[in-house]
């Protein structure tokens, strides 16, 4: 049997509870409208201190893959999937990044964010940014709008691009039998 090059167990950890965040994040932006009215606010406020959690994780992430280099790609890889995959994860890096800022920005820009503080999972208060707090009413509605339009577009950005990084994934374990997987799974 070939020994798999794999990430470090910390790497794995903050991997899949990002991922995990992200996917519960993504169900509760999408069904927010469709749970009943006394539970919409408790939706949302999950919704950004999920989004909150998500970018301190990939903080964390970040700097542990500065500090750890990741598992060479294996030797079968053709050039061109070097490149992609790559190019795949600084993506997903910056998607991970901006979509948790970009709330951050559009929230910070809601009418009554001075009188509605954000708490962290109803707990720990999260300070909103005071800059656009501090703008004009009528600008700061254009950009809350504006910035809730980019959130979703990222959201749908960041959707493909999961979707494309599962199907390598999957590919290169299934098709190209070159266990990908054990790359990044705990325990296999």
């Amino acid at each position: 049997m070939v020994a798999v090059a794999r990430y470090t167990r910390t790497a794995m950890v903050l991997h899949w509870l990002v991922a995990v965040l992200i996917v519960v994040n993504v169900l509760l932006g999408l069904f927010a409208d469709d749970v009943p009215d006394s539970l919409v606010r408790r939706a949302i406020d999950t919704h950004k201190s999920i989004g909150i959690t998500v970018l301190g994780l990939a903080l964390l992430r970040l700097l542990w893959r500065l500090a750890h280099r990741p598992p060479p790609l294996p030797a079968s890889y053709a050039r061109p999937e070097r490149g992609l995959a790559h190019g795949a994860h600084i993506a997903l890096y910056a998607l991970i990044f901006a979509l948790p800022i970009s709330g951050w920005i559009h929230d910070s820009a809601y009418k009554n964010a001075a009188a509605t503080p954000l708490l962290l999972f109803g707990v720990i208060p999260w300070p909103r940014l005071g800059w656009i707090m501090a703008m004009p009413p009528a600008e700061k509605a254009a950009l809350h709008s504006q910035w809730f339009a980019i959130h979703v577009w990222l959201g749908y950005a960041l959707y493909a691009l999961v979707a494309l990084h599962v199907l390598g994934a999957l590919k290169h374990q299934l098709f190209d039998r070159d266990k990908a997987l054990a790359r990044m799974l705990p325990g296999v």
